[in-house]
């Protein structure tokens, strides 16, 4: 990992952040400048049971990349990282997910603008974490699309990077974050696994071919991957599971296929489930279940 340390100023003491405490878990908020704007912000570190009572225990990463509805300004808005993936299903739902699990926030960069949901939502929204008990899920989007098969397209709508001002905006920032883990948590650098839904699943291929040495396992979630970011992913042999909503209207799977087929061209074989009766948010399907969580572990540098 290249060192951009004189760019970036995470504040190393932990106890300047204000953690909050269950009795299994502990979730911290880690204040940094970030090198995009020089804006003080912070970013979520999930700390797993068993964590404080096992100093010697080497803990596996996740990077988690949220998407596009849950941006803001890495402060007052940041507790909208857990409204969906890892996060809520370790803090709002209370599962014993065994992973350090780092959550940074994607700023408006204007996007705001363009998506009411960005743009009306409110912090009462929020999912909390319950005393007693855990709250509701949301039920899975449904639609009267029918289940039909899609031919490959590689006429992307976006550019190589995915759709505009994206991960791919923070890498510096993710980099940095990831290196501040090893540093100060119990970390496992040969288990640091990268996930991500819709923008973060784009992001997630970006991150990925950029440093494949630094991840022993990619997971995608209804964000496909340009066909230019593949051969270091099959250079690598890089672990892929990726996931796409067959009635997804937001990021059709006809995009997936040629970025895939790019891959077994190159020699390089990956995993990929259509959740055919699903749409969009087919991610809650992925990350409520336990397959995602058990296909990381067997994967080590």
């Amino acid at each position: 990992m290249k060192s951009i340390k004189t760019k970036f100023c995470l504040l190393l003491l932990i106890c300047c952040s204000l953690p909050l405490i269950s009795k299994t878990q502990t979730l911290q908020r880690i204040p940094f400048k970030s090198t995009v704007d020089q804006s003080e912000r912070e970013f979520l570190i999930y700390l797993p049971k068993g964590y404080s009572d096992q100093p010697n225990r080497k803990w596996p990463v996740i990077l988690f990349l949220h998407g596009n509805g849950e941006r803001g300004d890495g402060t007052s808005e940041l507790d909208f990282v857990m409204v969906h993936g890892p996060l809520y299903e370790a803090w709002i739902q209370k599962r014993e997910l065994p992973f350090i699990i780092i959550g940074p926030q994607l700023p408006m960069f204007g996007r705001d603008a363009y998506s009411d949901y960005l743009s009306d939502r409110t912090i009462d929204q929020l999912p909390r974490q319950l005393t007693t008990g855990t709250p509701d899920r949301e039920e899975k989007w449904g639609s009267e699309l029918p289940m039909n098969g899609s031919a490959a397209e590689s006429n992307y709508p976006f550019q190589d990077l995915g759709p505009p001002m994206g991960w791919e905006q923070l890498e510096d920032d993710l980099l940095n974050m990831m290196d501040h883990v090893h540093q100060n948590y119990q970390s496992d650098k040969k288990r640091v696994y990268l996930t991500g839904l819709s923008y973060g699943g784009f992001g997630t291929w970006y991150m990925g071919s950029k440093y494949p040495d630094l991840f022993a396992a990619i997971n995608p979630v209804v964000g496909w991957g340009h066909t230019d970011l593949m051969k270091s992913l099959a250079e690598s042999k890089m672990p892929i599971w990726c996931f796409a909503g067959g009635r997804d209207q937001a990021v059709p799977v006809k995009y997936f296929y040629p970025g895939l087929n790019e891959l077994e061209r190159l020699g390089h074989k990956v995993r990929f489930t259509i959740e055919s009766d699903m749409g969009h948010d087919t991610w809650k399907r992925v990350y409520e279940g336990e397959d995602i969580y058990n296909w990381f572990l067997l994967f080590s540098k």
